[in-house]
Order: structure tokens, then C-alpha cells, then sequence
């Protein structure tokens, strides 16, 4: 198994959502609220103004838990998604070690 970790614009959630939804490699998925702290997001042509005087980008972290073969399809699937993630997310993909129901 392995996380699949994306870190995008939060304006671009509900798209991000429906996307995944339509994805049948993934099963689920969640959302946290993180807030993006980085001299290059005074440069981001995405930031408002609201952005740039309280001094940080709001962001969505999503991690998608993933069979290690539908990795590469679901990152080639979200290139491709027309949901507004284009140059506007970082990702990173780790293993699983365990997991489980408590």
C-alpha cells in the first residue's frame, strides 16, 4: 500500500472531490485544512488579496490511500483532470507499513 499525499489550493477542493469520486482506483480519501507558509507564495499569480495581508495561502491536504500499482494511474489521472490542479499542488508518495481498523 501506499499514501498518496497532495497539498493544493483550497478554492480547488470541490473539483479536486469530484474528481477523485470519479476514480475508480481510489476508494476514499480525506481533507485537512493546512495553511501554506513560503516566500515564493508572495509570487503565486493564484493568491488574493485577502492571501497576501494575512500572510499565508490556505491549502488542502488530501491523502489518498493506494493499492502500489494504481499510483502512477491516479497521478496521471489527476495531470490530466480538468478540476484545476495544474500547477497549483505538490504531492508525495510514502508506504504504508500497516494499517487497519481500531
Amino acid at each position: 500500500m501506499k499514501n498518496l499525499t497532495l497539498i493544493v489550493h483550497a478554492d480547488i477542493q470541490r473539483a479536486l472531490a469530484d474528481t477523485l469520486h470519479s476514480l475508480e482506483q481510489v476508494t476514499g480519501f480525506t481533507f485537512i485544512q493546512v495553511e501554506g507558509h513560503s516566500p515564493q507564495d508572495e509570487y503565486d499569480p493564484a493568491l488574493s488579496a485577502r492571501d497576501r495581508v494575512i500572510g499565508y495561502t490556505p491549502h488542502v491536504r488530501v491523502d489518498i490511500l493506494l493499492k502500489d500499482e494504481d499510483v502512477d494511474d491516479v497521478l496521471q489521472a489527476l495531470r490530466t483532470a480538468d478540476c484545476g490542479l495544474a500547477g497549483r499542488g505538490i504531492y508525495q508518495v510514502t508506504a504504508v507499513e500497516k494499517q487497519g481498523a481500531l
